[in-house]
């Protein structure tokens, strides 16, 4: 995408959300001296990726599948084996198929951006249901790995799923349920950085990604509203 496209695409909010992420994420990788630059890739990645799920794109899906590796390794190297399980087990494959659901369903043929989809409330009954199941079965897993703050893993698994199933489903609210999972995971490092300062760099990782996914919920809801009003145009063109 060239500079100027670029500029076009995104807002200038959004150019200015995106740096002030990365610098968030240098400044803190500097300043709590942490020599793992894999947690800064990871956390760079995900600033890049949030911003672009922000606006439907589905290459964001494509570099979620990435952190969800790099941060797979990072939750292990921390015994956070619930976050390990979580992100290579569930949040990369569930993004695959993301990727794929966001692929066949573009507002506009050749725009990249997804149709929002406006689920039924049964099927926000069957999710919970669905994530209660998945949570109780990964607490066992969990447990028999010994994973580090148990019970707080577990709700991360919880949050997770939400966020990774209603994104999939291309559910504007996929974004409430990764901001809450952004609230467990700042918890969770700062249990870790009590220990080791250098975790405190995933703290400050994880505070941006809080920031651009409330970001992301008002920016999709903005996305239902402009496809709805560009749906009815189209019906009053052909009437």
């Amino acid at each position: 995408m060239k500079t100027n496209r670029l500029f076009l695409y995104f807002t200038k909010f959004e150019i200015g959300l995106w740096l002030s992420s990365v610098a968030v994420i240098a400044t803190s990788f500097v300043l709590f001296q942490s020599k793992n630059y894999l947690t800064l890739t990871a956390s760079l990645i995900g600033a890049t990726f949030l911003i672009l799920n922000a606006k439907g794109n589905v290459w964001g899906q494509v570099l979620t599948v990435m952190f969800s590796v790099l941060y797979g390794l990072i939750s292990y190297s921390s015994a956070y084996y619930g976050e390990m399980i979580t992100y290579l087990g569930m949040t990369a494959p569930i993004a695959v198929a993301a990727i794929v659901s966001w692929m066949k369903n573009p507002a506009e043929k050749g725009k990249n951006e997804v149709k929002v989809n406006q689920l039924a409330p049964k099927e926000y009954v069957f999710l919970l249901g669905l994530s209660t199941a998945v949570t109780i079965a990964f607490y066992f897993i969990l447990a028999a790995f010994d994973t580090a703050v148990l019970w707080l893993s577990t709700v991360s698994v919880f949050t997770s799923f939400v966020g990774a199933y209603l994104t999939m489903r291309r559910s504007e609210y996929f974004a409430i349920g990764y901001a809450a999972n952004d609230v467990v995971l700042i918890v969770l490092w700062l249990i870790a950085a009590s220990k080791d300062s250098s975790c405190f760099s995933m703290v400050s990782c994880f505070l941006v990604f809080l920031i651009n996914d409330i970001y992301g919920f008002f920016s999709w809801l903005e996305m239902r509203k402009s496809q709805v009003i560009g749906r009815q145009r189209c019906f009053e063109q052909s009437a």
